[in-house]
C-alpha cells in the first residue's frame, strides 16, 4: 500500500504543471508596483533622484527621498510666482504695474529679455510671463525686486515650508549687508524638497490662495487662471511632459509645469490633469554624471520615464483637459 501512494498520478502531474503554469504566466503579465518602478528607474540614473507624486483626487502617492533638500535652480521661480499672485490678491502689486529693465538688469542664462534694448518697459504680468515660460533670468531678478526678496522668503515660511529659501537673485551677489545663510554656497539660487515644491504647485493647481481659514475671493479664480496659462505654456518639455503630450486624451492644457537646470541637475515639478484626477510630480535629477544640455539629456530622460510610469499606473486611460478649462483667455487684475 506504502508504495502505490509513494509517486503521484501521472494525470496528477500533468494537472500541477498546468496549474504551476497558469500562475507563472499570471505572474509575468502583473506589472511590478509603481513603488518598484520608480525605484528601478532611479537605480537605473547616473546621479541622485529626488521624487514625491501625490493624485490630489486619491491621496495615493510615490516617493524617492522627498524631505532630502536640494538644489532648486529656476523651480524656486514657482514661489517667486506665488507670492506675485498673493500680492496681487492683497492689492500691494498689479499685474499692470510698470516696470523698467536697464542694461544693469540684463544677466546671462535663460532667457530673451538679455537679447533686448534696454531701457524697455514691461509690465509685472509680461515680467512673470517671461520668468515662467522661457525661465528668464532677467525678468526673474525684475520680479524679485519689484516683490521684495524678504516677502517672498517669509510667504515660503508662512506656508511652513522648512527646507525652501530664495537666496538671492540669479548670477547677482548679496544684497549689501545681508549675510548669506551657511548652506548657500551648497545650494547656490535656492534650496527646497521633493515634497515641499510639490506643495507649492499643489497650491497653484487648486487655486489655495486664502490663509488657513481664510475666504476665497471673487477673483481668485482668475488670477489662478493667469499663472496657469504661464505654466501650460512652459518651453521647456523634454522632462515630465516628453511622454505625457503623447497619451489619450492629452490637451494643450493638461500639463502646467516648470523646469530647473543646471550643470548636474534637471528639475521638473508638473501638475498633469489625467481622467483619473490631478497628479503632481515635484522631480529632482542632481548630481548627474552626465552635464551635456542635449534632448537626450540623461536626467531629463529620467524624470521623463518617472513621469510616464506614475501616469500610467494612475491613469492608465491618459490624460484630460484642465478642470473648469474655459476656452478662451482669461484675465484678471486688480
Amino acid at each position: 500500500m506504502l508504495g502505490m501512494h509513494a509517486f503521484p498520478s501521472r494525470s496528477f502531474l500533468w494537472l500541477l504543471c498546468l496549474v504551476l503554469g497558469v500562475a507563472c504566466a499570471q505572474a509575468q503579465k502583473t506589472p511590478a508596483s509603481l513603488e518598484a518602478q520608480v525605484h528601478a528607474i532611479a537605480a537605473e540614473h547616473h546621479g541622485d533622484i529626488a521624487l514625491f507624486a501625490e493624485n490630489l483626487k486619491t491621496h495615493a502617492t510615490v516617493a524617492i527621498a522627498p524631505d532630502t533638500p536640494v538644489q532648486t535652480a529656476s523651480v524656486i521661480k514657482l514661489a517667486i510666482l506665488y507670492e506675485a499672485l498673493e500680492q496681487v490678491r492683497s492689492g500691494k502689486a498689479h499685474f499692470d504695474d510698470r516696470i523698467t529693465l536697464t542694461a544693469a538688469d540684463q544677466v546671462g542664462g535663460s532667457g530673451l529679455l538679455r537679447l533686448f534694448d534696454a531701457p524697455l518697459s514691461l509690465t509685472l504680468k509680461d515680467v512673470l510671463t517671461m520668468m515662467i515660460v522661457m525661465s528668464d533670468n532677467s525678468a526673474t531678478n525684475l520680479a524679485i525686486d519689484h516683490l521684495g526678496l524678504e516677502n517672498i522668503d517669509a510667504r515660503i515660511a508662512k506656508l511652513g515650508l522648512k527646507d525652501t529659501y530664495l537666496y538671492k537673485k540669479v548670477f547677482a551677489p548679496a544684497p549689501a549687508g545681508m549675510a548669506m545663510p551657511a548652506d548657500q554656497k551648497k545650494f547656490g539660487l535656492g534650496k527646497t524638497t521633493a515634497r515641499e515644491m510639490a506643495l507649492v504647485m499643489t497650491k497653484i493647481a487648486r487655486c489655495e490662495l486664502a490663509e488657513p481659514g481664510g475666504q476665497t475671493e471673487a477673483d481668485d479664480a482668475k488670477l489662478c487662471q493667469v499663472a496657469l496659462k504661464m505654466l501650460h505654456a512652459q518651453f521647456y518639455r523634454s522632462a515630465a511632459p516628453r511622454y505625457l503630450e503623447g497619451m489619450p486624451g492629452a490637451a494643450g492644457d493638461s500639463i502646467a509645469n516648470k523646469t530647473g537646470s543646471l550643470d548636474a541637475v534637471r528639475n521638473d515639478v508638473a501638475a498633469i490633469s489625467t481622467k483619473n484626477g490631478m497628479v503632481i510630480i515635484s522631480a529632482f535629477a542632481y548630481n548627474n554624471k552626465d552635464h551635456s544640455w542635449g534632448a537626450e539629456q540623461e536626467g531629463e530622460l529620467t524624470i521623463a520615464k518617472l513621469a510616464r510610469a506614475i501616469i500610467q499606473s494612475w491613469s492608465p486611460d491618459g490624460l484630460a483637459v484642465w478642470p473648469g478649462s474655459p476656452g478662451k483667455d482669461m484675465t484678471a487684475g486688480k
